[in-house]
């Protein structure tokens, strides 16, 4: 593998992806948080919804996987 990780192009190209793909997966993550009706924070965490955290949790998997997808291909 080498070094070839350490050029400076390479190393801020990966950091910049990486902002890029955080910033993607949180507007995808508001985008959604918007259009359900109810208010998916307090649902998880003032009415401990589990089965609502679960689904959340695999949205934000299914979010994550695209937007690394995107990035890399």
């Amino acid at each position: 593998m080498g070094i070839e990780w350490l050029r400076p192009a390479v190393f801020v190209g990966s950091i910049v992806y990486a902002l890029v793909g955080v910033l993607l997966f949180w507007l995808c993550f508001l985008i959604i948080d918007k259009i359900t009706p109810y208010d998916l924070w307090a649902e998880i965490i003032e009415k401990h919804n589990r089965a609502l955290a679960l689904v959340v949790a695999a949205m934000c998997l299914g979010i994550s996987i695209i937007v690394a997808a995107a990035i890399h291909g």
